[in-house]
């Protein structure tokens, strides 16, 4: 059975597939794109919100945090006294991900090493669902009534393709 990273990688090996077009038509169909991981309304829907968010992003990153170490205080231990740093990074990180999402074959890499990079840090797999719950929170109180149903959704396929693909690679390690 193949794990979702090779999924991720197999899909970039081979982006397009031929449409085989049965019907009475004497011109050959052309290529379409194949359905990746992500739709492209789902990129959409993220890129857009998260562009909404920028301007938010030191609120963004408290509220992230406060909910992170509310719902799991244990892993406050992992985290700088001083998160001002943390906070910073953690919003560059989100935007270079976001911004790659229609280029996921140039991000796998990089979301490959920053999981192999969390294991050192201490961080387990179960964690991964703290943070995908802190991250919706964040969107939900941040984006108001943006966060629509339709967007909550592309998140949450955004947030599982990454953190599967970050829990690989540490699994690897």
């Amino acid at each position: 059975m193949k794990s979702l990273l090779d999924s991720i990688q197999t899909f970039f090996v081979g982006p397009y597939n031929a449409v085989i077009d049965n019907s009475d038509s004497s011109e050959d169909p052309e290529p379409e794109p194949e359905e990746g991981p992500l739709s492209t309304k789902d990129i959409e829907n993220v890129q857009g919100t998260w562009e909404m968010a920028i301007p938010i992003a030191d609120q963004a990153a408290e509220i992230f945090y406060d909910r992170l170490f509310e719902v799991d205080p244990s892993l406050r231990p992992m985290f700088p006294e001083d998160m001002s740093d943390q906070k910073k990074k953690l919003m560059q990180m989100i935007t270079v991900a976001v911004k790659g999402l229609t280029k996921l074959e140039e991000i796998v890499p990089a979301v490959q090493q920053l999981g192999k990079r969390h294991v050192g840090y201490g961080v387990k797999d179960e964690h991964y669902g703290t943070v995908g719950g802190a991250l919706l929170f964040t969107l939900e109180k941040g984006l108001g009534e943006a966060f629509t149903p339709d967007v909550k959704e592309s998140w949450i396929k955004v947030y599982t393709l990454l953190s599967e693909t970050m829990k690989a690679a540490a699994n690897e390690a």
